[in-house]
């Protein structure tokens, strides 16, 4: 008799939650991870941690949880693309204090098309400055309607530096993962995705491997659409031997025959040579060179080389760069590729007019003194997010400046006292608004705008002043070309430059 699935549901175990944390740069979520790791890892089995583990493990009342460690948005922005699913919950962390920023929107965006379950976590409320209903409202626009505004999603108030609300925090986890109903099967043979991996000079190819289903142990045989092996060791986030990887564990393994694409399913195999014939006959998907992201004709567009640590970073970069909005400027990618920033790279940057962007790599100093002397912009970050960010900014640098106008006042000309070439010394009265010294002025004729000039300086009672209100009379230093008549009118005006977003 064939078990309908709520009975097969039964049969199988129960599995922690896999949760990453979301937000802008700056809103603290690398504080909370790290709160969290203090408080819930022991110290002693913590200090081995490194920057390429990408995920670790707490116990909270008895019940395990998984967090993809800071930059693991890297990950579920290389699963979101790839269809498969990296975390079952996700945390957007907002600021209390600054509220919504382009990264919040861009973070609520990988998060819907996700399709996980949300928690919202407001940090820095423990600051007087901290701004909780107004935050609510903002995220409300954003179409996140938290439970306090009558919406569904769960929202605490938190402060990474006092430690507030982060038990709250994490038995909301739990409480959602309860409701999910997360279960694994570990009789199965192993399947999940690939959360980190790198070159280690010592072990070779390592990977973080997140097991979604199933298990397995070493001297079995895994295998991605990029790297396939036999794994040779395996590691828990402690750095600790472990025997067999269970479903929601986070593992760190060696014996891949290449570093996998961050992102990548990987599954296990019966056999190398099973794994290798997979291999073969997969088509390996790669971010091609000269690829244009929306390209429309007659838009300004930013060229950029982007060089990154490993495939996978390159996967993530692209991803966020896609959400960068870009009716404005177009982004157009020149050359991506693995390695350190080259001599090569600067010299494309110079024929194309490109900026290099580098991501976990590093520039050497005879490279970095000719993308000086060749005028090229070379912009290194360690953090996706600030990536973006920085990119933003190269955008926002090219649409020009919006030009605001702020009417001043008005003045009739009495009397032309003295003209030599292109100044005049004038009198009249203020018949609107006031006059300041340094402003701008239009001369109008007849009602027909005649040519314009500047205040260069401002009498009164033969005093030099500032500004003179309506009614008064005051004399002026016109610098224009257009000759002032009696009769005219001035109309004085201030511009300012608005700096234009994106």
């Amino acid at each position: 008799m064939v078990k309908s699935k709520k009975e097969q549901q039964k049969i199988l175990d129960s599995r922690p939650p896999v949760v990453v944390i979301l937000g802008h740069v700056d809103c603290g979520k690398t504080s909370i991870l790290d709160y969290i790791r203090k408080t819930h890892v022991a110290d002693k089995e913590s200090g081995g941690i490194t920057q390429h583990i990408g995920a670790y493990e707490i116990e909270w009342n008895g019940k395990k949880i998984t967090f993809i460690d800071t930059p693991g948005h890297e990950a579920f922005s290389a699963m979101r693309s790839r269809g498969s699913k990296v975390a079952d919950i996700a945390i957007l962390v907002v600021d209390a204090c600054e509220g919504i920023k382009p990264q919040t929107k861009e973070a609520i965006a990988h998060i819907k098309k996700s399709g996980v379950p949300m928690i919202v976590a407001l940090n820095k409320v423990d600051k007087p400055e901290s701004q909780i209903d107004k935050t609510k409202g903002a995220l409300l626009k954003e179409d996140v309607s938290v439970e306090t505004m009558g919406g569904k999603i769960p929202s605490i108030e938190v402060s990474a530096k006092t430690g507030k609300g982060i038990s709250e925090l994490l038995e909301m986890i739990i409480l959602v993962g309860e409701m999910e109903d997360f279960r694994g099967d570990k009789t199965k043979p192993a399947e999940g995705v690939v959360i980190e991996s790198y070159l280690d000079p010592k072990r070779g190819p390592t990977a973080t491997l997140l097991v979604r289903d199933g298990s397995f142990c070493v001297g079995d045989v895994v295998g991605t659409a990029s790297a396939f092996g036999k794994i040779k060791s395996l590691e828990n986030f402690k750095l600790g031997n472990i025997e067999e990887a269970l479903p929601s564990t986070p593992v760190i393994v060696t014996g891949l025959n290449e570093v996998p694409e961050v992102g990548e399913k990987f599954y296990k195999r019966v056999s190398l040579d099973e794994a290798t014939a997979y291999f073969e006959k997969k088509e390996r998907k790669k971010i091609g060179e000269g690829e244009v992201l929306n390209i429309e004709p007659g838009m300004k567009v930013l060229n950029l080389i982007t060089k990154a640590d490993v495939q996978g970073s390159l996967q993530a970069i692209q991803e966020i760069l896609k959400i960068i909005p870009q009716e404005k400027i177009i982004l157009r990618i020149l050359k991506t590729e693995v390695g350190e920033i080259n001599e090569s790279d600067v010299k494309l940057a110079v024929a194309s007019n490109s900026s290099i962007i580098g991501f976990r790599v590093k520039v050497a100093p005879n490279v970095a003194s000719l993308a000086e002397r060749s005028d090229v912009r070379v912009l290194s970050f360690d953090i996706i997010y600030e990536m973006a960010q920085g990119v933003r900014g190269l955008m926002e640098a090219m649409l020009k400046p919006e030009i605001l106008r702020k009417e001043l006042g008005r003045m009739e000309v009495k009397q032309i006292f003295r003209t030599e070439k292109n100044r005049q010394i004038i009198g009249g009265k203020v018949i609107s608004g006031e006059v300041k010294r340094g402003v701008q002025i239009d001369i109008v004729r007849k009602d027909e705008k005649v040519g314009k000039g500047k205040l260069i300086q401002l009498q009164q009672n033969k005093k030099e002043i500032d500004k003179v209100p309506q009614g008064q009379e005051c004399g002026i230093l016109f610098e224009g070309d257009t000759r002032v008549e009696e009769g005219d009118a001035l109309e004085f005006f201030e511009e300012e430059k608005k700096k234009r977003g994106l």
